[in-house]
């Protein structure tokens, strides 16, 4: 599962932007992968395909989170790229939904023909156990089109974005409300505006802390 999803973390904008060294890259991503990963087995719910082709993690945000990101646990395996990405989860912490919902942290799917239907179907089981609860789901995107694309065909709808600097990459907030159609979500709902990080920011020193107060997973 890890070497999927850093394969899939290796393309677009956002990983030239956190990791801008070409030959360090690939180290940092399987890294950071085998983190998020340890992470959604820990904390969250993982699902995948049979032939493990398919991989989405899922955090559940009906009970307050668990604690913060730390800089300090990053730095051991990111060392000098660690302050992107602690800016990136300090700002995404920020602006994720205040309502309950599923956090779609990482969702990845292998190259092949039938890419778009794999990982559909992977979504259609979460997004059927959401819709029974009347849970909407979320999920950050870095692309140019939000409303294309695979969580777009899977009903998510784009939100204001992270701008992480000027003229750098885009991440895209999605939110997918549930299918009950007493239930439609407003735009904007339990979301606040966009933030910009500046390509100058200082790197975090200490504790990043969300919003919410933490407490147990």
């Amino acid at each position: 599962m890890s070497t999927l999803l850093a394969g899939t973390l290796m393309t677009g904008r956002l990983s030239v932007w956190l990791v801008p060294d070409p030959a360090d890259r690939p180290n940092i991503m399987r890294q950071y992968a085998e983190y998020v990963v340890a992470q959604g087995l820990a904390h969250g719910t993982i699902d995948t395909t049979d032939d493990h082709t398919a991989v989405a993690i899922w955090h559940p945000r009906s009970t307050p989170p668990p604690a913060a990101v730390r800089q300090r646990d990053l730095e051991p395996m990111l060392g000098p790229h660690t302050a992107r990405f602690a800016l990136l989860h300090a700002y995404a912490d920020t602006v994720r939904p205040f309502t309950a919902h599923h956090y779609l942290a990482h969702l990845a799917v292998a190259p092949g023909p039938h890419r778009a239907g794999v990982g559909r179907a992977l979504l259609a089981s979460h997004h059927q156990l959401l819709d029974a609860a009347q849970l909407p789901a979320y999920a950050e995107v870095s692309t140019s089109r939000p409303r294309a694309g695979l969580l777009a065909a899977c009903g998510y709808q784009p939100r204001s974005p992270i701008l992480l600097q000027q003229g750098g990459p885009v991440v895209w907030r999605m939110w997918r409300p549930p299918t009950h159609p007493d239930q439609a979500e407003t735009a904007g709902t339990g979301l606040p505006q966009r933030v910009r990080v500046h390509r100058t920011a200082p790197p975090f020193r200490g504790t990043l802390l969300r919003t919410a107060p933490p407490g147990p997973p």
